[in-house]
């Protein structure tokens, strides 16, 4: 099923008053399959017609597990079908529970919409533009009129005049991006200005050695014992790992993911690329590069001749940005992650046959 028969299957068949098991309350539950090609990797996807009782606001959201696994708290990026089911905006959009457990209902929905309003402000415009400030999805209070506070940018769709399938997938891909930019802006906001950001600051991804190298068979969630603690641990990197070293032999690579402690080292025509792969966690890509590169550096340092200094690239498994994309060339990196067309980097990148397409 597209993208735009769901859209419209779901908006033109769904009715609060045939409940959560109507056709089109189980549709909402089975959108996982239908998003899936279209969101990176790893992302939850839940479709949601109410629960109990049918919701008023129907809605698909999209969750990166490192920031957040429900539309109660965090960021994400949702479908909410209108009340009156005749629009469905597309929104990046916040969870409401946590702060109205902290501070009541009012006062919540007046600190999502004043997040939203900086969180919206940090933007480039011309990332932005196009987009909506606001929706309506009724304004009955509860659950919808919160929706309408948390939206920090949207864009909103007919019912009886959905777009083209391609235009859905690029407006769906654009705000998967501008979530990862959004999670780095209110972190920002939050170090930089006082008492904008309010929302509960999520708990860190424990950190392991960084020195130290895990090749795993699989890339399901584990539980690893390590000096007496139980820390359930992310396989993003090592789904990243293999998926792109994949794509290398694929392209004629010779390829190793064992060279420890590096990631991946790959060879090809006489030249030799050093790989380091990095997840950019809670939209954090200042973190993930600055990691790269000084890893890189003294990889290359200390396990190379100087005068058998290996290329460098970084591995993101999301996009890092344009101004991070050149910060790491200035540094004679090249850099690359994964797009829903395949593998998008750098110019460099694309010229040594590390990615397919530019960005």
């Amino acid at each position: 099923m597209t993208l735009r028969d769901y859209l419209y299957e779901v908006g033109s068949t769904y009715d609060r008053a045939n409940g959560i098991n109507s056709p089109a309350a189980k549709l909402l539950r089975r959108a996982s399959p239908v998003f899936e090609p279209h969101v990176p990797a790893g992302y939850l996807i839940k479709g949601s017609p109410g629960a109990g009782a049918a919701a008023f606001v129907p809605w698909v959201s999209f969750f990166d597990p490192d920031e957040t696994t429900t539309a109660t708290r965090g960021m994400y990026v949702v479908y909410l079908f209108a009340e009156d089911m005749k629009t469905v905006s597309l929104s990046l959009n916040q969870g409401v529970t946590e702060l109205t457990e902290a501070f009541g209902t009012r006062r919540a929905q007046e600190l999502l919409a004043n997040e939203a309003l900086a969180i919206r402000g940090a933007f480039d415009r011309d990332k932005v533009t196009g987009l909506a400030e606001s929706i309506d999805l009724g304004g009955r209070p509860g659950l919808p009129r919160a929706y309408e506070a948390g939206n920090i940018l949207a864009r909103t769709y007919e019912i009886n005049s959905i777009p083209e399938e391609e235009v859905l997938r690029t407006d769906l891909r654009r705000m998967i991006a501008l979530y990862q930019d959004a999670l780095a802006l209110r972190e920002e906001l939050r170090s930089t200005t006082r008492d904008v950001i309010t929302t509960i600051k999520p708990n860190p991804v424990p950190k392991t050695d960084t020195l130290l190298h895990f090749a795993p068979k699989s890339d399901t969630d584990y539980v690893q014992q390590i000096t007496n603690r139980v820390i359930k641990k992310s396989r993003k990197h090592e789904t990243l790992v293999r998926r792109y070293g994949a794509f290398l032999t694929d392209s004629g690579f010779s390829v190793g993911t064992n060279v420890h402690p590096r990631d991946i080292v790959a060879r090809r025509d006489g030249v030799e690329w050093l790989i380091e792969a990095k997840v950019v966690r809670q939209g954090n890509a200042t973190h993930a590069v600055r990691e790269a590169i000084g890893q890189l550096a003294t990889y290359a340092f200390l396990l190379y001749e100087p005068d058998k200094q290996p290329h460098r690239m970084a591995l993101f498994t999301e996009s890092i940005g344009d101004v991070y994309m050149r910060l790491l060339s200035h540094n004679s990196i090249a850099s690359v992650w994964p797009s829903e067309g395949g593998w998008v980097g750098s110019p460099e990148a694309v010229n040594a046959g590390l990615a397919e397409k530019e960005a």
